[in-house]
């Protein structure tokens, strides 16, 4: 993740926005879920796929899928390790970046965040089942 020059002018761009529904916290997720491999500790796949959950599922926002990261945090935990579906969506970060920036770029993160949550969806009651109710906002 660190040597991808997309993944830095994707996220100058989100961490740039200075959107109150911070729309970093969705790309970040769909980064590390689409990229997550083997060496992944399990909480960092965990949470963005929560995100994803939250954010598709329930349309919450980054910053409120932010909290909850911040709350889910305090809790020491095991965190399960996952499954990695060979495909990780159709929409990849080079289709974003190819968006015009402003509302076309915001959709496109949107609908990758659609993407990869389609196909990590096999987790969805594993991810759903770590989720306190209610949720904390």
């Amino acid at each position: 993740m660190l040597n991808d020059p997309q993944y830095d002018e994707l996220f100058f761009y989100t961490l740039n926005r200075s959107d109150p529904d911070f729309i970093h916290q969705l790309a970040v997720n769909a980064y590390c879920a689409q990229h997550a491999g083997a060496e992944t500790k399990p909480i960092a796949l965990v949470f963005a796929l929560i995100g994803l959950y939250l954010h598709v599922e329930h349309g919450i926002t980054g910053r409120q899928i932010q909290r909850i990261h911040m709350y889910l945090a305090q809790r020491r935990c095991d965190w399960p390790r996952l499954p990695l579906p060979a495909e990780r969506g159709h929409i990849t970060i080079a289709d974003v970046l190819a968006k015009a920036p402003g509302l076309p770029r915001d959709t496109a993160i949107h609908d990758w965040c659609v993407s990869v949550w389609d196909v990590y969806s096999i987790t969805r009651a594993q991810i759903a089942a770590l989720l306190p109710t209610p949720l904390p906002r």
